[in-house]
Parts: C-alpha cells; structure tokens; sequence
C-alpha cells in the first residue's frame, strides 16, 4: 500500500547558474550549492554512482534542449534545503562547471573552460525544474525518497538502510567504507569483492559483525550505533579480519576472493593454526582432481567440513559397473536392491586418499551410506 505523504509539494524553475553558485565538494563538509544553501548529499544520500558516459548524456541533453527529469528537494524550517532526489544530475552538472570533464559538442571534445560565450550562456541559463517539499516528518521525506528512487536507479539493500539511520556513526563508517578508494578498499580489495560506493563493503562487513545477521540484524545494529560518534569499533574489526586472513593463509590465492571471512574470523579466531602446514595441504588440494570446489578448501582447512571441497561424484557408469560386481547386494548388510535404492561410495575414504574412481567405487544401501557418513 503507498504511503500516504502530508508535505507540501510546490514546482519551482531555477537556473544552473543559480545552482552552481557556491558550489563545494568537501570530504569533511559536504557538498553544497545554490549559494551554500543547497545540501547535494545529505546523509540518506548514496555516493557518487553515474559512470563518464551517463554524466555526459546529462551535459549533451542540456545542449540539445532536452529536459532532464524533475528533482526533488526538501526545504527546512531555516530556508534551506536538501536534495531529496536527483544528486547525480546535480553533481554532473556542477562537476562539468568545475571543468572536471569533456563532453562532445558537435563532434569536438570540450570542457566548460572551452565553450564558446553563446555556448556557457546556454549552459548556464538552462532551466531545471524542481519540486520543493516542505513540513514533512523526517519519516515522510525517507518514504518519499525510497519510492521516487524506484524509477531511477535502483538503490541497493545497504543504501536504503543508510537513508534509515544517519547520523554521526554513519558519516565516519561511510568514509572508512564507503568512498571510490577507501581505507578499507585499499586494505582488504583483494578479499572482499564490491564497490564501496555502493555500499557493498559496508554491507559485508555489517554481515560480519553481526555473524551472517540478514536485513533485520543489520538494521538493529545501525539503529543501536546510529548515535555513536565513529566507527572505529567495526574499522577495527576489519582490520583483525584482514590480519587473521593474512597470517594463516600468507600466499594469497585468487580463490580466496568473496569467502566469508568475517564469519571464518569470528568462529576460528582462537583455533592455532600452522601457516605452513596449511600451505602444504592447500596445494595439496588445488591439484586434487576430485576436489572440484577449490574455493571450499580454505573452510574445509578450518572446519574439516569435506562437503566445502564437493568431492567428484562417481559417474553412472562406475556406479552400474560396481553395482553389477556386487549383484546388487550392499556389502555392509547383505540385502539385495534395485540400483535406484543405492548410492555410490568411496571404498577407500577421500580422507585417506581414495580416489574417485571405477576401482574404488562401491554400492551401498541409502541407509548405510547414511550410517557410514554419520560415523
């Protein structure tokens, strides 16, 4: 059911050059324009997430004339205002005023600082259509902000749990986790797959914390700490992580990339462990044919978990062959079954070097295959 919203909503015209006026990109003080009075990021704000391509069909719709799409904003009790919808736009916008970048007018490729006088006049006298929202709840401008996102790009799980919960810990989790090349992207880049501008390490770290805690855990963590003045407690966290990893496994392997090593950390922490017997047994097991999942090899070396390693099945063919050596009867209780009722088995366990293969095969009952994998 769609929220119902109270806020005021007006339209309003202005000019780029009325929004670019004083604009700020600050890592400490945020972004502003419209002469200081505009905050282009508020805290619910995603970062930065348009590639060079988009950035320049927003600069190339202006210069054809083309309207760009309504932005919202949201006007605060002393005359100021947020930008509830429509960051990328106004960050494309102001950064090609700034001269950050090139676009292609008419087949040449120009910067602001290259534009003919008749050319910035039209940039600058481009007019933006806005929508002022005022006198809603914090709780309204949220709703707003998740459902006129929907038709835009769409937000990730982390990004709308930000918009949820800012505040002071947020900001200071945002800048260890959160930016293009972040301390924590530099740090562990090789171990934790994702953009961080997209919220995707602070989410999988968030993840760790809270021990594999999905979205409702998540979210009780940010609302407990959502007060808190930094983020030290979960920067530090990381770093233990990444340390553990690089201690116990010191030969990084492209398979280690994407494990979940922050609920490795968290259950094996206080386990010893000898990097070297580790690194003997890991290459052991990256040239072990039957061994066909060789990410699982770094959990089953702390759990002793075989199922992570997804030991080769023995083919239908090896099966049928030592189901007919047997007559059909399984070995350990004397019965006779239909080759459907039976399953495959390891004479020799993996464990102690058997192989997976026809000589080595056996047919047993499901229920002492069962019993056999229990003990």
């Amino acid at each position: 059911m769609q929220t119902e919203l109270k806020m005021k909503i007006s339209p309003k015209t202005i000019l780029i050059r009325e929004l670019i006026d004083g604009f700020e990109d600050n890592e400490e003080e945020g972004v502003v324009g419209f002469g200081g009075k505009l905050n282009i990021r508020p805290q619910y704000q995603r970062e930065f997430v348009y590639s060079p391509k988009q950035q320049e069909e927003v600069i190339n719709s202006i210069f054809k004339g083309f309207p760009l799409n309504v932005m919202y904003w949201v006007k605060n009790d002393d005359d100021t205002y947020e930008l509830l919808d429509g960051q990328q736009r106004t960050l494309s916008i102001c950064s090609y005023a700034e001269g950050e970048f090139f676009v292609n007018i008419k087949g040449t490729p120009k910067a602001f600082t290259n534009l003919s006088e008749n050319q910035v006049e039209q940039f600058l006298n481009y007019p933006l259509q806005i929508y002022i929202c005022e006198n809603g709840t914090d709780d309204e401008k949220l709703d707003w902000f998740e459902i006129i996102n929907i038709a835009g790009e769409k937000l990730t799980k982390q990004e709308l749990r930000n918009a949820a919960f800012p505040g002071p810990w947020l900001s200071a989790a945002k800048r260890k986790f959160s930016k293009s090349n972040c301390v924590a992207y530099k740090l562990g880049q090789e171990y934790v797959p994702g953009n961080p501008i997209r919220q995707e390490i602070l989410e999988k770290v968030l993840s760790w914390i809270t021990n594999g805690g999905g979205d409702d855990e998540i979210k009780k963590y940010m609302a407990k700490h959502q007060h808190d003045t930094n983020a030290d407690t979960e920067w530090q966290y990381f770093q233990l992580v990444i340390a553990w990893i690089k201690t116990i496994f010191p030969k990084y392997r492209r398979e280690m990339k994407g494990l979940d090593w922050g609920l490795f950390y968290n259950r094996f922490k206080n386990n010893t462990y000898s990097a070297s017997v580790l690194e003997e047994e890991i290459k052991r097991l990256m040239m072990d044919d039957d061994v066909t999942s060789k990410k699982g090899i770094y959990e089953y070396l702390l759990s002793g978990d075989e199922r992570k390693l997804n030991i080769r099945s023995f083919t239908d063919n090896m099966k049928r062959e030592a189901y007919e050596r047997q007559n059909g009867v399984c070995p350990k209780c004397g019965k006779h079954f239909e080759i459907t009722e039976m399953q495959g088995d390891h004479i020799k366990p993996w464990s102690q070097g058997g192989k997976t293969i026809a000589e080595n095969c056996q047919m047993l009952c499901a229920d002492c295959n069962r019993r056999k994998s229990d003990n």
